[in-house]
């Protein structure tokens, strides 16, 4: 696929203008991915002595041959172009949801078409409080307290939940809020906790479930004018293609589950603590083989091998192709996440309560601490680096094997928020639509008195109907057929299924023991900020009359009996004047069948596209992944953002106008090793896909804006965040273990056991201080007591520098005089350093967007087709419209900002930049506490006004050159990659293989003997730097010019390589998996 790439540093200025020529080319060769199309290649490749994608990333060579050239030539021809037409379908030809005009609006009686704003089941709703949370410390504690003060319901949806997450650290100081033991805690006090988990995939699929019945099918369907010596070629060519997978799935499963979440402990760990808690967890998986097969065969009954002449391939057949058959889902997911406290107050965002999420802003990835193992952060399982090691066992709290006297951890950067007010009546719908349908679909039939389906009472602002506030929805969702609009919320004395009822899902009249959170006694339920101007009286039985007065009172005195509720909410004073409190939000979501029982809603991607065509100046995305097409010749990929963000761009550069977007994206998203290996072939198939978005293949965003005559560099750049720190493994570690006569792993091992044991462990003991140590703590005993003693010495710093990570953020710490004792390595070897990875989705999953420092859309969906397509992996976001002004300035001009989304903005730019000091975990500030507690933020600082136009030449240039710094230092001490160097294999092995290849096993010599590689994953490499003490002095000069964790995208990585080489794991049939 790269083959043809000169190199071409398009991304860095120096652009040209590419004609589309593939569009009118003929031929297989490049254009699409077949069901054989890297063979095809390698043998044509072979029989005209042309290596058309090098060699492969395992660096062995391809062999010549010619005998089978023409033999391959019309094999290949007459399976291609099945494969062609299958991938078509999968890969959305001529779907509605490839959005190709600008409403983005589907009209093909499969998809929601509700009357509200982007197509969505709810209205944007105004009248509510929003809080932002940069990164896990804050949001979790926030959590916690929510928590802790829960009275009737707690509702959580969760792509995963550990139940031994702390959510406040220390652990050793903050047992009691350890999620399982708050959970526990809660159902005691009489709280009902409801809880959906997305059940991972355990079993991979095979190729046996369509093998041979579907090739024989679709043999069948080749047309009848076809000569013999095709039909025997094209059924040979069939037959091999399933055999071979079927073989490689034997050997190496197709598709792996991405992480072991490990579902099952999740739900069996917190329903074993009290009847109160039930744990759903959806979808089933796998089918059995004779249902794939008639299905798929049925489905396919229309299909013609003729492109011109294909009749429509119902979607049916799609899904059983890779897996997905009605009610069984493989590879698609529940990735929200949502936490709804009492009916009242909601969190949701990037973050799921599970282990790798909670941080801090400066990120440490050093977790060593020699003088008091009780100052421990990151305990067992949570520390954790998926690009050495992915999580193991996680059912077994005990099992850690990533060494953390060698590994670093790997930061995780998110964005999530807390809400109260109308809009929380709609993620209350949410929920209670999701849990019904699950129900109904699996554990009804069971008849376990724990789960029932949940009733939803309508709060006088009514649910999913009242008309949208804003006119800057396409006009298409104004007009929608009513006949396909959500059935409006009716309140009745005995709620029914009717009052939450949508066009195509059933709910069964509820059970008796139903959770109303609106009445149950001791906490009247309304909103007192509510602005709801279609409030409508309703009977109430008279026992709740009381309730019912409170909710009038309330409801006509807004804002001031709301805040007088509160404990915590009180005016927040902004330039003189008083905040307002009522903030505009609307839910979006993507969402199907399969995910939640209703018609298709894309509504996210909706938002993403129209947001950004409206946008003034200036838009910046924080996300996992980008991935997205800015034509339909960009198969499979089938979202259009690509598409709106070129359109933006070229309208403003047409008209002259100044317009910036920038994009911050993990430098390897989806985790794995070295790139190299074939266990990334997933990861390298999204980089690939993104590069494709980004800057190759012909139709992405920066060749597009080329081709239109204007520097895409000007208008768009991309970004990745790195860090690095120092592990403790000094003389202070030494002398511990020399007088404790306990190794430190030994010691930190059994801390790890005594923090993670489950709250019903049978022989759980306590210390005396509500920690759940064990008998079994001998060697931690022995060892601690000597760290204590140790630490009382003088000269000792108490911990003080056990990580470095602060001397990159604002502050007086400065690496060059940061002491080290000397000890178990020198001091250049405990130097790490990993990517950091972004989580925010501003997709997700921390997935964020903010157009003009006005509005934000922040939640769960990442930025490619399985978020945004809404039949793929299940999503929540919220669109957040603060009408606060603040005055600001954009292109040097004066700007009226909106507080929400202009100080999430610069919170998260100084981040960035290093323009924030550490944040301690011991010491929460407002930005710790639930909503009520307004967000602090240091408006006028001088940090502030570095930060404060993000359009301005100044800030501009201090971005740049920071981000060109940072990488520049990282390259020279840790040869990380991605890199701009790295533009084929063997530059990936001169620039990283070299030094890191199998990092932490061991490789083989030229003698057959093995060797280990010469340094540790992420370790510096020290022959860059002159011996002994002059060369750490080297290094630490130039660690100290890093500045904050932005770094420049490698936008020419593997740019002459095929990234993911097609084949039995990458195909037409899997690709659409990695989009």
């Amino acid at each position: 696929m790269a083959g043809g790439y000169r190199e071409d540093p398009l991304a860095y200025g120096d652009y040209h203008q590419r004609s589309h020529a593939r569009e009118d080319e003929g031929g297989y060769e490049g254009d699409e991915r077949g069901l054989i199309g890297d063979t095809y290649r390698k043998f044509r490749g072979r029989a005209t002595g042309q290596n058309s994608i090098g060699n492969a990333p395992n660096g062995r060579p391809e062999q010549s041959s010619g005998l089978v050239s023409g033999l391959f030539n019309t094999l290949h021809g007459a399976v291609h172009e099945l494969g062609s037409e299958v991938r078509q379908r999968v890969a959305g030809k001529d779907r509605p949801t490839s959005h190709t005009h600008s409403t983005a609006n589907c009209h093909d009686n499969m998809h929601n078409s509700a009357q509200n704003r982007f197509g969505s089941f709810a209205a944007q709703r105004s009248g509510n409080n929003v809080k932002w949370y940069v990164d896990g410390c804050g949001y979790m504690w926030a959590v916690s307290r929510a928590l802790e003060e829960a009275r009737e319901s707690i509702w959580i949806l969760d792509w995963w939940l550990s139940p031994e997450l702390y959510l406040r650290r220390p652990p050793a100081k903050n047992e009691q809020y350890r999620i399982d033991r708050m959970l526990q805690a809660a159902a005691q006090r009489g709280v009902k906790v409801n809880i959906i988990v997305y059940k991972e995939v355990t079993q991979a699929l095979t190729r046996k479930y369509l093998s041979p019945t579907v090739p024989r099918y679709l043999h069948s369907l080749l047309p009848r004018h076809t000569d013999s010596f095709s039909s025997a070629l094209c059924h040979m060519g069939l037959t091999a293609t399933f055999s071979s997978l079927e073989y490689a799935e034997s050997k190496n499963q197709l598709m792996e589950p991405f992480i072991p979440v490990c579902s099952s402990h999740t739900k069996h760990a917190l329903e074993n603590l009290h009847p109160n808690i039930a744990v759903f967890r959806h979808p089933d998986h796998l089918p059995d083989a004779q249902t794939v097969q008639s299905s798929l065969i049925s489905s396919l009954s229309n299909l013609s091998l003729s492109a011109k002449t294909a009749a429509s391939l119902p979607m049916d057949a799609l899904k059983a192709v890779y897996g997905m058959n009605d009610d069984v889902i493989l590879y698609w997911a529940h990735h929200e996440k949502l936490c709804v406290v009492d009916g009242r107050t909601a969190f949701m965002g990037g973050l799921d309560l599970c282990y790798g999420r909670w941080d801090l802003n400066q990120h440490p990835i050093s977790d060593c601490h020699p003088l008091n193992l009780e100052d421990t952060v990151f305990p067992g399982q949570e520390y954790n680096n998926a690009r050495v090691l992915d999580f193991q066992d996680v059912s077994h709290w005990q099992n850690n094997k990533l060494d953390r006297t060698v590994n670093s951890r790997m930061g995780w950067s998110d964005i999530s928020v807390c809400l109260r007010g109308p809009v929380v009546e709609d993620l209350r719908a949410h929920f209670v639509e999701r849990w019904n349908f699950i129900y109904n679909e699996k554990y009804d039939v069971r008849k376990d008195v724990r789960y029932s389906r949940l009733t939803f009472a309508q709060n006088e602002t009514g649910a999913f109907q009242q008309r949208p506030m804003s006119s800057r929805g396409p006009q298409e969702y104004e007009e929608a057929s009513q006949s396909q609009r959500y059935e409006s919320f009716q309140s009745s004395p005995s709620p029914s299924a009717s009052q939450f009822q949508v066009p195509g899902q059933y709910f069964p009249p509820p059970s008796s023991r139903g959770v109303d959170s609106d009445e149950i006694e001791g906490d009247p339920r309304g909103f007192g900020s509510f602005e709801n101007q279609h409030r409508r009286h309703h009977h109430q039985p008279l026992e709740e009359g009381i309730d019912h007065l409170t909710d009038v009172v309330r409801g006509r005195f807004g804002d001031r009996m709301h805040r007088m509720e509160d404990r915590h909410d009180h005016h927040n004073h902004l330039h003189g004047s008083v905040q307002d409190a009522g903030i505009a939000c609307q839910i979006v979501r993507s969402c199907a069948k399969w995910s939640h029982g209703v018609l298709t809603e894309h509504s996210i991607q909706n938002a993403y596209i129209d947001i950004i065509q409206r946008s003034q100046y200036f838009i910046y995305i924080e996300n996992q992944f980008f991935i997205t097409a800015t034509s339909d010749a960009q198969k499979p990929v089938m979202n259009k953002i690509g598409a709106a963000i070129v359109e933006r761009i070229v309208r403003a550069a047409r008209a002259g106008e100044r317009y910036k977007v920038i994009v911050i994206i993990p430098a390897v998203p989806g985790f794995a090793g070295d790139l190299k290996d074939d266990a990334s072939l997933g990861t390298r198939a999204i980089m690939e896909f993104q590069y494709n978005s980004i800057n190759r293949g012909g139709y992405s965003i920066m060749e597009s804006i080329a081709n239109a005559g204007f520097d895409p560099t000007e208008y768009i750049r991309f970004y990745n965040l790195r860090n690095y720190d120092r592990i403790n493994t000094s003389g202070t570690m030494r002398e511990a273990e020399q007088q404790s006569g306990v190794n430190f792993g030994a010691a930190q091992q059994q801390f790890n056991d005594a923090v993670e044991l489950p709250t019903d462990f049978p022989n759980r003991g306590d210390d005396g201080q509500g920690r759940g140590f064990t008998a079994r703590q001998q060697d931690y005993d022995q060892y601690q007591r000597y760290a204590y003693g140790m630490n009382n010495q003088p000269g000792m710093d108490g911990g003080r520098w056990d990580s470095v990570s602060e001397c990159y953020m604002l502050g007086d710490a400065d690496i060059r005089s940061v002491p080290w004792a000397g000890g178990n390595m020198s001091e250049m070897d405990a130097f790490v350093s990993e990517e950091l990875y972004v989580h925010s989705k501003a997709s997700s999953a921390y997935q964020v967007l903010i157009a003009d420092d006005r509005i934000v859309i922040c939640g769960s969906a990442n930025l490619n087709d399985r978020s945004q397509n809404g039949d793929h992996d299940s999503e929540i976001a919220i669109i957040i419209e603060d009408p606060t002004p603040v005055e600001s300035s954009m292109n040097g001009r004066p700007w009226q900002a909106k507080k929400f989304a202009v100080t999430l903005r610069r919170q998260l730019f100084r981040k960035h930049l290093g323009l924030l000091p550490r944040q301690d975990m011991g010491r929460p500030d407002n930005n710790f506490e639930p909503i009520g507690v307004p967000n602090s933020y240091d408006f006028g600082s001088e940090e502030d006004g570095l930060v404060t136009d993000p359009l301005s030449d100044g800030f501009l240039a201090f971005w740049n050159s920071r981000a060109h710094q940072n990488t520049y230092a990282f390259g020279k001490i840790f040869h990380p990659v991605p890199h701009d160097d790295v533009r084929t294999w063997k530059d990936y092995d001169q620039f990283y293989g070299s030094f890191f290849s199998k990092s932490g096993k061991k490789a083989e010599g030229k003698d057959g003997q093995e060797i280990p590689a010469k340094y540790n994953w992420g370790h510096v490499v020290a022959e860059n730097f002159s011996a002994g003490q002059q060369g750490v002095g080297e290094m630490k000069e130039l660690l100290s010019t890093i500045k904050g964790t932005l770094v420049e995208m490698p936008l020419l990585f593997l740019i002459k390589e095929d990234i993911a080489q097609e084949g039995m794991s990458l195909n037409a049939f899997t690709e659409v998996v990695y989009t």
